[in-house]
């Protein structure tokens, strides 16, 4: 894996656009710091621009620095939570404005996989997760299942399970106001 994470960081460097498993669906992803490689992004899965991205963390220290407030509840839904979890935060920052919600939100989720793990640790900044599909196309549950037209797209695919062929979900989504409003998106 040591070599797959070496590569991964190195695309996200150069401003690629990858194709890598997460601990959900397969997803597509960049530098999400990097508006030029989110945009490439919307193209690829002709997205329309209104419709936010998931940024991964590997750690919940970085929350702080993609959220300018993070509520105190939102410590404790990360740390206990069993399954993926991807949280909606008000005030995103230090992202560029094609990352975040049309009202300035972002959608973070600290993830659970080790090779995703190893590679935000290594990379050091944030990147962007969004399932590996066209846009309004079922999100594939496996790697075999992602269209030859996003394969094609992508600018390195990361070579771990491939083979796989168990059925992968999306994560939990709830949204978290600051002033304490919890909604869930997807569960």
């Amino acid at each position: 894996m040591e070599n797959e994470i070496k590569a991964t960081v190195e695309a996200l460097r150069q401003g690629k656009i990858i194709l890598y498993p997460t601990d959900t669906i397969w997803g597509i992803g960049c530098d999400a710091t990097n508006a030029g490689a989110v945009e490439r992004i919307f193209e690829l899965k002709n997205r329309p621009q209104n419709k936010s991205l998931i940024v991964l963390v590997g750690q919940d220290n970085q929350l702080n620095k993609y959220v300018k407030e993070v509520p105190a509840v939102a410590w404790d839904l990360v740390e206990f939570a069993e399954k993926p979890l991807t949280i909606i935060y008000d005030h995103a920052q230090n992202l560029p404005s094609n990352v975040m919600g049309d009202d300035g939100s972002v959608a973070i989720r600290v993830v659970m996989d080790e090779f995703c793990k190893n590679v935000l640790h290594r990379f050091g900044k944030a990147i962007v997760s969004t399932s590996a599909n066209l846009s309004g196309e079922p999100s594939p549950s496996n790697y075999s299942e992602i269209s030859e037209a996003i394969k094609s797209g992508v600018d390195y695919i990361v070579p771990l399970r491939q083979k796989e062929t168990n059925l992968a979900t999306a994560s939990t989504i709830i949204k978290l106001s600051n002033n304490g409003d919890v909604k869930i998106i997807r569960k």
